[in-house]
């Protein structure tokens, strides 16, 4: 356990925003017999007897790694992280579904990195908004915990992105609640857009713009979910619009870009970061794997041959266009073992559930950025990464997640009318049109990343989805797929299970 003292160094003084951490943090220093306490933004706050209790049964899980270490492949090892700096590899964090863990191919994960250093203004790293305890991305809860520890002062908590709007009001502890309500509720970050020049529509209108005026601005403020900063391995575009996808690059220079362009925004550094800063935070994302280890309905994802969690996605194969013409619906795998053979009813849920997602046909409509408006398909017409669930190619699609009609009081509503046919389209984000300014393309965003997803609820760019439960209604009412209830319950299971 003594790796658990130095999280202190990410969690307590450079804001990773990680509370597992923290409350493992404390479980260690309540087994040493010492006070602890920490100190944001110059004041000191006492951990509590009940936290210390939480954090030794999130300590306990540790033992669950150990089986699952024993299949790991070799990995590139190195002395320049203290013992004391490193998160094991394997190590599980809770959510709601269960355990997931993080395996970096580095051997450990260096909380050293430039990764978790600050290097803007406002005291945030790139860990601030990727915590490696929400599957390197940030949930409400923590959040909301982070909010309260801190009274709203901890770094997440920056009117540049984290508020409504820039200029929002955060005088009171009452007035940054508000300010800060899409970002403690849904996860969502502030993400500022101007027009595009030259774009095929024009903005017309703007309601619920909290503090901001859009159409005399002409700039669009846009909330995002973080996206994880891990399995960056099978990702084909960066950002949900792709804004930082260079046709042509490799991936890697595309994060590069986006590690510049995050460190100079979100964390207001006042020039760019060196290209050294940038190799090694790409370094470090590009060594992450995360996924489910533990489901509570099935236990481990690696028993009875299932093939599940962070260590097999390292040997699987991925270049653009992987299972793209043709796609074979066939996408997961996993737990084909578990349809055949299985320990607990949960295990044969889960198997049928891959089965759902694999050969359960139904008709694709009216899905901008798809070649046709009108075929049948499957799950894997959009995640076609084999095991993995990512699209495999950089392309876009829009399935109504931010139209007017599944739009939400809390979001803006944006009016665009095309500047050649006088058509008006309302939507709460125009998506990828803000990066290429076609009409054809309002409203499209690029599929996620499957693996790990019991991480990091709530789902799609806007937060929309509370639940996995929530986002299979969505689709089975978006294209009328007529799910059963077991159906629907077991395609769940499976995706907690990833």
């Amino acid at each position: 356990m003594k790796f658990i003292k130095m999280i202190a160094c990410c969690s307590l003084v450079v804001s990773c925003g990680n509370p597992n951490l923290s409350k493992m943090v404390q479980s260690e220093t309540k087994t040493s017999g010492a006070s602890a306490s920490t100190t944001d933004q110059g004041r000191d706050t006492t951990l509590t007897a009940a936290a210390q209790k939480n954090a030794a049964d999130a300590a306990a899980n540790l033992a669950v790694t150990a089986s699952v270490s024993n299949s790991a492949p070799s990995m590139t090892t190195s002395s320049s992280a203290p013992a004391q700096n490193r998160l094991t590899n394997l190590t599980p964090f809770k959510n709601p579904s269960g355990l997931a863990a993080t395996y970096s191919t580095k051997g450990y994960v260096d909380l050293n990195n430039a990764f978790f250093k600050s290097l803007g203004t406002n005291g945030r790293t790139c860990a601030t908004c990727h915590d490696p305890a929400a599957g390197w991305s940030i949930v409400p809860d923590a959040i909301q915990a982070r909010f309260n520890q801190s009274n709203g002062l901890d770094p997440l908590f920056r009117t540049n992105d984290g508020a409504v709007c820039a200029n929002a009001n955060i005088s009171t502890l009452a007035a940054r609640k508000s300010a800060y309500s899409l970002l403690l509720n849904k996860g969502l970050i502030r993400v500022e857009m101007p027009m595009p020049s030259g774009a095929e529509f024009e903005l017309v209108a703007a309601t619920g713009t909290y503090c901001n005026n859009p159409v005399r601005d002409q700039v669009l403020q846009l909330f995002r979910r973080p996206l994880p900063s891990a399995n960056l391995k099978f990702v084909a575009a960066v950002m949900w619009d792709g804004r930082e996808t260079i046709d042509g690059a490799p991936i890697s220079q595309d994060l590069s870009n986006q590690a510049n362009d995050a460190t100079v925004g979100h964390a207001q550094a006042v020039g760019p970061i060196s290209q050294a800063q940038r190799d090694e935070m790409v370094d470090f994302e590009s060594s992450l794997y995360t996924a489910q280890i533990v489901s509570n309905v099935a236990g481990q994802v690696t028993a009875a041959n299932g093939h599940g969690g962070p260590v097999e996605m390292v040997r699987l194969p991925f270049s653009i266009g992987i299972n793209d013409t043709p796609i074979n619906p066939v996408v997961f795998n996993l737990y084909d073992s578990w349809s055949r053979y299985f320990l607990n009813p949960g295990q044969a849920a889960i198997a049928r559930g891959q089965s759902v997602f694999n050969s359960k046909k139904f008709r694709i409509t009216n899905v901008a950025g798809q070649d046709s408006q009108n075929f049948v398909g499957t799950c894997g017409t959009c995640h076609n990464t084999p095991n993995v669930g990512s699209y495999s190619v950089p392309e876009f699609f829009n399935i109504g997640v931010a139209s007017a009609s599944t739009r939400t009081p809390d979001l803006p509503l944006y009016s665009l009318r095309n500047k050649s046919t006088g058509a008006v389209i309302q939507v709460s984000d125009p998506g990828r049109a803000m990066v290429t300014g076609k009409w054809a393309d309002i409203g499209e965003f690029k599929p996620a990343t499957l693996r790990g997803l019991a991480t990091h609820a709530p789902y799609f760019h806007n937060g929309m989805a509370a639940s996995l439960e929530d986002v299979v209604g969505f689709y089975n009412a978006r294209f009328n797929i007529g799910f059963t209830a077991q159906e629907r319950a077991d395609l769940a299971a499976f995706l907690k299970a990833l």
